[in-house]
């Protein structure tokens, strides 16, 4: 796989996410995927995503940075949202924080199979 078709692949991931279209997310995500070294499977991860935005409902992924190695992908992602409650175990209470998160994916069969994720909690810490 080329690095353009990796980038394309990821970017639709991403739209997919943004859309909440969770019946296309298999289409993206391995069925065995592991988050972090976890094995949770495609379900696991879906029910993560859709807890995400219940806890954040304008919760949007935007690319800050994107280097692609087939088959792996680096990727900075930016958020500007209002979480409902507490989030990372912080009252940010429907406050508007801005954080990135740092995440790496390997992918296999052209679809997510090992993610590894950093946010960062310490920029949400400082905005409440």
């Amino acid at each position: 796989m080329t690095r353009d078709e990796l980038s394309a692949i990821y970017r639709g991931y991403i739209a997919c996410l943004n859309h909440q279209d969770w019946t296309d997310l298999g289409r993206y995500v391995h069925d065995d995927v592991c988050r972090n070294g976890d094995p949770v499977g495609l379900a696991g991860y879906r029910a993560m995503l859709e807890a995400d935005f219940r806890a954040i409902p304008d919760l949007s992924f935007r690319i800050a940075l994107l280097v692609c190695d087939p088959p792996r992908i680096a990727s900075r992602l930016a958020f500007d949202c209002t979480p409902v409650g507490d989030f990372f175990d912080m009252p940010v209470n429907g406050r508007r924080v801005r954080f990135e998160e740092n995440v790496f994916y390997e992918f296999l069969d052209g679809r997510i199979r090992n993610v590894w994720s950093i946010i960062d909690t310490a920029a949400i810490a400082r905005q409440i």
